[in-house]
């Protein structure tokens, strides 16, 4: 824990009114159905005063008081949850109790419904507090935010009916929703005055930042919560239980690796936020007074993480006894008190400096020796009728755009890729038009995968590479607004595939892709920004970013589409759904991640495979990282057939889904496990990543009499940019 925890002066000011306000809305002593949650001894020996001055240490009395009763009102929430309906397994009267919640909490307007029992009332209360004094969109996103923390539960409840127990991605995505940390940076924005910048609040740095507290506060607290909710409650959302099934680990090694994540996440809190924040700013033209207030709701965060362990020390909520005593406190002869947190500073930071060291110490160009995959994708393969003539067209078309510069690519390396053939088992009911187009997308984007880190690595000229993806945003206009004339193989092929794409689409349909585009050419400059640190990712970022630089986001939109305007937004934007489009997204990153392992790190230097990944993260041996990826892809796979024989027709019941919308999500499951099919299939059966084709390049194989192996194509570099760059 980096920075020191501490005391807001207020603290014995909010115990008095928390209590009060408690007992007003009938939380202290009252029995719920028959069951008291709180008893004033409770409330007592929880001290979320304590938590809330810790966490909020500036705010004033007014202000802490407030917050103080908001987090009064969500742990109270949790418990009666429990008692009510995690205990008795009542999913249908969980499900109706969540609904009605949505009624006091408008965005807009007063609250109408009648408030029945205390967390009704006391949200009702809160709400009319807090919200009239804040701007429309963090309302919009505090909404959000505290509608994931209720409705989420459901999903938590269902797994415990069904003794479920998610996967490490499966569960840090929900529990950011169900765990409430992103609610809670919301009122950090609150408590301090300092909203964010609408313009950056939805920006990649921006969500980094709030995912990271998220995820650093749960953990956290599942490492404090874990003797209460596992052995007590039956709970099965703690990520140390997840983290003892899954890699076969005894509790203590759990709790030591979920350790080692959370100060994994808090590392990568501070390399955002000092890296990639201020060149936020200047992207975005952030004023002074914004940028002040960005920076306030940082340190805000930072407080937050200090003041929470704090409080989980001292809080008798959990069975945490001895824990200040292990830390240093009067047990054991050690300071403690206000003020003495900022002493375990240096420790912490000696501890875990091998684990901060060991991102940058990747060797690159290494000899790597792992078994061929072994990936079983449960779907059966179907090829597309088109696939031999789809051949033939693909290399015309790369031919006439110049991908074959003899650089970056040649003929021999385009046929050994045989994208046609990913593209006929990802969409084998395609015509021949459509079939050419998907070839043609996949090649454009392999070919971009390949000469970013050949034209702006080499160099390491960010500016230049973040120059470049603005130009290609200019080939794909949203109305019919003329496009500049291309001047490299990468814009060619782009101008030529954007109109054959969106002739018929919709200004917002278009829209949708060029942002899926521009999300996965945004992502290489993540990627060669790490290279020039050589940064090995942490690694739930890296999770979330090689959906971006996989083009994920782009597979999406394109099929969402073919679907027509009839498939509400709202549906794509529920969990199982979500579930279903992460987890296959997953599966094929991950897939890609096994079979080019070799490739990428023996032969290019690579820092992005997620066995790299797991290995520099747990600190082991290099098989034992590629047998837990290998797991990881069955574990997605388990999670995808999970989330559509389960919980999608519990979405079409609850949300009375029509026919054929349904029809047409089942659909779209069914493209996803082509998809997947398709896309082992490509791996199992493609040149790209034999021997032969691993030792072979371009320029290597030039007879030109021009210089030949590792770092002389940078030579040849300046023929491939824009003319004046």
């Amino acid at each position: 824990m980096p920075y020191p925890a501490r005391l807001n002066p207020h603290l014995e000011g909010a115990r008095e009114h928390s209590k009060a306000w408690a007992r007003g809305m009938d939380m202290i002593d009252v029995p719920q159905h028959g069951t008291v949650i709180w008893t004033e001894h409770d409330l007592d020996s929880h001290d979320y005063a304590l938590l809330c001055a810790y966490t909020h240490p500036d705010a004033g009395a007014e202000e802490l008081d407030l917050i103080t009763d908001w987090y009064v009102w969500v742990f109270y929430f949790d418990d009666h949850f429990l008692e009510l309906y995690k205990r008795t397994g009542d999913i249908d009267s969980a499900r109706t109790y969540l609904d009605r919640l949505a009624l006091f909490m408008p965005a807009e307007g007063e609250i109408t419904a009648t408030p029945e029992n205390p967390v009704e009332r006391g949200l009702t209360d809160l709400w009319n507090r807090t919200v009239p004094h804040r701007s429309a969109g963090w309302r919009r996103r505090f909404v959000e935010s505290t509608k994931a923390l209720l409705e989420e539960s459901l999903w938590e409840l269902a797994n415990i009916n069904e003794g479920r127990l998610s996967n490490p991605i499966e569960y840090v995505e929900m529990r950011r929703k169900v765990g409430g940390a992103p609610w809670s940076a919301n009122l950090v924005e609150h408590s301090v005055h300092a909203e964010v910048p609408d313009e950056i609040a939805a920006s990649r740095p921006m969500e980094v930042l709030r995912d990271c507290f998220a995820d650093s506060v749960h953990l956290r607290n599942d490492l404090f919560s874990y003797q209460r909710e596992v052995q007590d409650e039956g709970e099965l959302s703690n990520g140390v239980l997840v983290f003892e099934e899954f890699l076969g680990l005894t509790t203590q090694q759990a709790a030591d690796a979920v350790n080692d994540l959370i100060t994994s996440r808090l590392h990568q809190f501070e390399h955002t936020a000092l890296t990639e924040v201020p060149a936020l700013f200047d992207e975005h033209g952030v004023d002074p007074a914004a940028r002040a207030a960005t920076f306030a709701y940082v340190k805000g965060l930072q407080d937050w993480q200090s003041g929470g362990h704090e409080w989980h020390l001292r809080s008798s909520r959990y069975m945490n006894e001895g824990a200040l005593a292990a830390r240093g406190g009067p047990d054991l002869g050690g300071t403690s008190g206000l003020g003495t947190s900022a002493a375990r500073i240096f420790s912490s930071v000696l501890a875990t400096a091998p684990q901060r060291l060991r991102a940058y110490s990747s060797t690159p160009f290494r000899a790597v020796d792992v078994p061929r995959p072994a990936v079983d994708v449960p779907f059966p393969l179907r090829l597309s009728p088109h696939l031999g003539t789809c051949r033939v067209r693909n290399v015309d078309w790369a031919r006439r755009t110049g991908f074959l510069d003899g650089v970056v690519w040649d003929e021999r390396k385009l046929r050994a890729a045989d994208l046609p053939l990913c593209a006929a088992g990802i969409h084998p009911d395609a015509t021949a038009d459509t079939l050419d187009v998907t070839s043609d997308w996949l090649t454009w984007g392999t070919y971009a995968d390949d000469y970013y880190p050949v034209v702006f690595g080499a160099t390491r000229d960010l500016t230049a590479a973040k120059a470049y993806n603005l130009r290609l945003s200019a080939f794909m206009p949203v109305d019919d607004s003329p496009m500049p004339i291309p001047a490299t193989a990468l814009e060619a092929g782009l101008a030529d595939l954007w109109p054959r794409t969106t002739a018929d689409m919709t200004p917002e349909n278009r829209r949708a892709v060029r942002r899926a585009v521009d999300s996965m050419t945004s992502s290489w400059l993540w990627e060669l920004a790490n290279q020039a640190q050589n940064r090995i990712p942490d690694p739930i970022d890296y999770v979330e970013m090689r959906r971006r630089t996989f083009g994920s986001d782009l597979t999406m939109s394109l099929s969402r589409f073919s679907h027509g305007r009839s498939v509400p937004p709202a549906l794509y934007r529920t969990r199982p759904v979500q579930a279903i489009e992460h987890s296959a997204t997953d599966v094929a990153c991950l897939i890609n991640d096994l079979y080019s392992y070799r490739k990428e790190i023996q032969y290019e230097g690579e820092l992005h495979n997620a066995v790299l990944v797991v290995r520099n993260f747990l600190d082991c041996p290099e098989e034992r990282a590629f047998a837990v990826v290998t797991d990881l892809v069955h574990a997605r796979l388990a999670e995808f057939e999970h989330a559509a024989a389960i919980e999608l027709p519990a979405l079409f019941r609850d949300y009375d889904v029509a026919a054929d919308v349904q029809e047409m999500l089942l659909g779209y499951v069914g493209e996803f496990r082509d998809w997947m099919a398709g896309i082992l299939n490509w791996h199992e059966n493609v040149g790209r990543y034999t021997e032969t084709e691993l030792r072979y390049h371009p320029v290597a194989a030039s007879v030109l009499g021009g210089p030949s192996g590792i770092g002389t194509s940078s030579l040849r570099i300046s023929s491939l940019l824009p003319a004046g760059r």
